[in-house]
């Protein structure tokens, strides 16, 4: 049974907390995961020595990894960078192609980039995006388990609170209909909900931020992952929580949803 532990908006920089990322570490050590999936944000301000702390701790997993940038991966204030060579850090200490894929024990992490440099906030995909990660999914063989990564949501959900979906969400959650894809991870709104499983439609399952200070809505002043188990025809979804009582992380709620490709 393949297991996953899905983490985002982890903000190396002065929002991280350090203590919490050597946990996080110290537990995927103790029980590995098959696949670790970062949806974005790994830096505050997307400076170079953030980058380079990011980097260590992923590395540092000890098993594949999957990730995608975020906004906060743009430069902000750095302003010719961030009009001209957006992605020119990401490049250098993460991926080239921005996105880093995976394949683990029948599972493939496929990611799509939602970060662009025109917004200090929002997403979008752009045509070239969707047709390419269009590709990469009709690419893998029929039996793998299919999951997409994005930064930001995908899915308009009353969990949003308002905020938008990323430009082009929509054609996304339909190319992954499309290509039998079970789930879609993202994070960006630092705080876990999931999305209503519908047959042709994947599962959408957000994190909160994992290590940093940022929490928001009832997750404000907390930190969480997701860990996921992917049994053969349903999706056993752990949200764990931070407890700084007891020094570790300690699983709130668990839930089991059917596998939308097998509906």
């Amino acid at each position: 049974m393949p297991s996953v532990l899905h983490v985002s908006d982890v903000h190396f920089g002065p929002k991280h907390l350090p203590e919490i990322a050597a946990a996080l570490l110290d537990l995927a050590r103790r029980a590995p995961p098959d696949l670790v999936v970062v949806s974005g944000d790994l830096t505050q301000r997307a400076k170079p020595y953030q980058f380079r702390e990011a980097r260590a701790w992923v590395d540092a997993f000890g098993v594949p990894v999957a990730w995608v940038p975020g906004n906060h991966d743009v430069p902000m204030y750095r302003v010719w960078e961030r009009l001209f060579a957006p992605f020119g850090a990401w490049r250098r200490h993460f991926d080239p192609d921005l996105v880093r894929d995976q394949r683990v024990d029948g599972v493939a992490a496929v990611g799509v980039n939602t970060a662009f440099s025109w917004t200090v906030k929002h997403g979008r995909l752009r045509p070239a995006d969707l047709a390419d990660l269009d590709r990469r999914l009709a690419r893998l063989s029929p039996e793998i388990t299919r999951i997409v990564v994005a930064h930001h949501p995908l899915a308009l959900l009353p969990e949003l609170g308002g905020e938008p979906a990323a430009r082009g969400g929509a054609a996304a959650l339909a190319a992954c209909g499309r290509r039998r894809v079970d789930l879609v991870l993202s994070g960006h709104l630092h705080h876990g909900f999931s999305g209503p499983v519908a047959a042709g439609n994947p599962l959408v399952l957000h994190a909160g931020t994992a290590t940093s200070s940022r929490g928001r809505g009832l997750e404000r002043g907390r930190n969480s992952f997701n860990w996921i188990e992917i049994e053969e025809n349903a999706l056993a979804v752990e949200h764990r929580f931070w407890d700084p009582v007891r020094g570790a992380f300690a699983t709130e709620n668990r839930r089991r949803f059917p596998r939308p490709c097998r509906l």
